[in-house]
């Protein structure tokens, strides 16, 4: 499975609020509800986060083993 978990502890550590990755950034609402509840996202989307973000993929998601606790 696929979490998303990494992005609010990068989003603290970079100082930035999703009202920012809004209304600054342009994502929308939607793609932050996607992301909340581990939701696919496309690699582009992957892409845009890690630019604003200047960030590793690994610093926005992990895999883990279904069941497995991060």
């Amino acid at each position: 499975m696929i979490s998303y978990e990494p992005l609010y502890k990068t989003l603290k550590e970079k100082n930035i609020s999703t009202y920012k990755l809004i209304n600054v950034y342009g994502l929308s609402r939607s793609l932050l509800d996607r992301l909340k509840h581990n939701r696919p996202i496309s690699t582009v989307t992957l892409n845009d986060l890690c630019s604003i973000l200047h960030c590793r993929v690994e610093d926005v998601l992990v895999f883990t083993e279904d069941g497995e606790e991060l």
